[in-house]
């Protein structure tokens, strides 16, 4: 059986976001939370891998993992009514203020537990969540499980057991990749349309185990989680002020440049 696992993050669901004034982190009480709309694509391209391999009698797993507040656990529930087979979720205070490493290695921890010590065949992950722009689970993950990595990626075909071959974006156009499995995939959020959740997968969502583990029950090394585990620090957060004040500039084309040039200081020099 080919088992899948997509990267699922909860993120603020308005621009109302509050940071902690100490820590200089994201405030997630789960108000108002969302997935990240980059993961619902990557869980639909899960979910259609799934789909296509059940066609061919090919038996397949999709698993979401996500690391956040108990509150999350409703969203995973939503994953889980969209088409996922099952989920974990990580929860403790000791995961709280993680950077993108110590995320990555909190969840590369997660996946061992998720898969009984083993890896799976394929992991799925946004390409960025949009609260952070960092876009660097994906890769760290990859790195973390020794695994062959792609990013950008617009679409997926597994035509054997052992590769899968995508489409991603560069700068030079759109790229045919192939890469053995196992491998980590990071998806753009155009590269489908997620389906909504069924009424039966409603009704299944509302029963199924979520599975919660802390740090110790994945095994995490208590110096590689959290804000200790952490090389990047955010030293200072704020909210850029902004001017209301406007000035018409008027007169004809040379006058008005040379206005332009006045007030940015002789920037366009």
């Amino acid at each position: 059986m080919m088992h899948i696992v997509v990267c699922v993050k909860a993120v603020p669901g308005s621009t109302e976001v509050r940071m902690d004034p100490v820590t200089h982190t994201i405030i997630r009480d789960g108000g108002a939370a969302v997935v990240n709309p980059f993961d619902a694509t990557a869980l639909e391209v899960a979910l259609r891998i799934k789909d296509a391999r059940a066609n061919m009698g090919r038996p397949t797993r999709v698993s979401t993992l996500s690391m956040g507040i108990p509150a999350t656990e409703s969203l995973l529930r939503d994953c889980i009514a969209r088409g996922a087979d099952d989920a974990l979720l990580l929860s403790d205070r000791a995961f709280a203020g993680a950077d993108t490493l110590a995320t990555s290695y909190a969840l590369s921890c997660g996946m061992h537990a998720l898969c009984d010590g083993t890896a799976p065949d394929l992991v799925l992950c946004g390409k960025m969540a949009v609260d952070g722009d960092t876009a660097q689970i994906g890769p760290e993950l990859a790195g973390l499980l020794d695994m062959a990595c792609a990013t950008d990626v617009r679409s997926v075909e597994v035509p054997s057991p052992g590769g899968v071959v995508v489409r991603r974006a560069t700068d030079q156009g759109i790229e045919r990749v192939e890469l053995p499995l196992p491998a980590v995939l990071t998806i753009a959020k155009d590269a489908v349309q997620p389906r909504m959740p069924s009424i039966a997968g409603v009704f299944a969502a509302r029963d199924a185990e979520v599975r919660v583990l802390g740090a110790h029950g994945v095994g995490a090394d208590s110096a590689r989680i959290g804000l200790a585990g952490s090389p990047t620090q955010v030293v200072r957060s704020f909210v850029p002020e902004r001017e209301a004040a406007g000035e018409d500039v008027l007169g004809d084309v040379a006058a008005q440049a040379a206005r332009v040039r006045e007030l940015m200081g002789g920037a366009c020099a």
